[in-house]
């Protein structure tokens, strides 16, 4: 069963016990997670990637039958599904399993994907799409935020905050919070001001700092994260641009299984990789195997649950990730 985001109540949450959350817009899924699942769950809550619940379905569903005895119900949240969920998704219905919800979060889904079809057709299950926000919502959210930590500036300025989101709101209030601390220290925050803080650096991107890690330039992203004083947000945008990068990574090897020919593979990749970065993107596929890129997104995943417990150390860990695959 189809519900849309903004439709999503606490009445679903209690009455459903299976659910879907689909679509890039990672922020709007956070809300909703932590809103109507997280700050009112009394129970165990489970974290697990997929792979590891493919690997173990049947001990898995026992564990899960096998109520803890301080715990009278269990909350499973499975990040970066995909099709191969389906068959644990099958058998956990038979079980009937009356104290566990399972929260699958996935990224885009196409109309042709076994798994969405799967949850929108059947009324046990709720299925929820998150598109990416619009400028209209990014603007709204934006001002109720500068209202509330009493920050003002020019409508320059906020027009590039939001197109620096690109459409996610948890993007966006990472920049935010950025000028929220820069406004403890300096009254009037131009627009230099937010190009600096809402880029990382003049000199330096995420996008570079994670283009070279791929391609395993080690020395010349160390270089890079020791010449700048990167804060926890920071650190935070740097390991999804490397997530990001690293998914699109995956995709070009599965290209590759199937061209054998890594000019082909780039030719044929949408959307099109531009043409100055193809000798880097190059070597990334030469450095890394399909099942190296998975585990490294699989431990992307629980670092940047560590980094934002940790705003203290959050660059040593980065540091150390990345020393890490040397």
């Amino acid at each position: 069963m189809i519900v849309k985001a903004f439709e999503i109540k606490i009445n679903h949450v209690k009455e459903n016990k299976i659910f879907l959350f689909y679509g890039n817009n990672q922020g709007h899924k956070n809300e909703i997670i932590n809103n109507l699942f997280l700050n009112s769950f009394q129970g165990e809550i489970i974290k697990i990637h997929e792979d590891e619940i493919v690997e173990k379905t049947d001990i898995l569903l026992e564990n899960l039958m096998n109520l803890s005895l301080f715990e009278n119900s269990k909350l499973l949240i499975v990040s970066r599904v995909t099709n191969k969920i389906t068959d644990f998704i099958s058998k956990f219905l038979d079980k009937d399993l009356k104290d566990v919800k399972i929260l699958l979060n996935s990224e885009n889904l196409e109309k042709s994907s076994k798994l969405r079809s799967f949850f929108e057709k059947q009324k046990k299950l709720i299925c929820v799409p998150f598109y990416e926000d619009n400028e209209n919502t990014l603007n709204l959210l934006a001002n109720n935020l500068l209202k509330k930590i009493g920050v003002k500036f020019s409508k320059e300025s906020l027009n590039l905050i939001i197109s620096r989101a690109k459409g996610d709101r948890e993007n966006l209030f990472i920049e935010l919070n950025k000028i929220k601390n820069l406004s403890i220290t300096k009254k009037n925050i131009t627009i230099e001001d937010i190009k600096i803080l809402t880029n990382l650096s003049e000199n330096h991107t995420a996008f570079e700092i994670a283009e070279n890690y791929l391609a395993k330039n080690y020395n010349k992203v160390s270089k890079i994260l020791n010449e700048n004083n990167f804060v926890n947000e920071d650190c935070v945008l740097i390991l999804r641009t490397i997530l990001n990068r690293s998914k699109r990574l995956l995709k070009l090897k599965e290209l590759e299984q199937k061209y054998k020919n890594v000019d082909e593979v780039l030719t044929t990749y949408k959307p099109k990789i531009f043409w100055k970065e193809k000798d880097i993107v190059k070597k990334q596929i030469k450095e890394w195997s399909e099942e190296k890129i998975r585990k490294n997104i699989y431990k992307m995943s629980n670092l940047e649950i560590l980094i934002k417990k940790n705003t203290l150390t959050s660059i040593i860990l980065l540091k150390d990730f990345i020393s890490g695959y040397q």
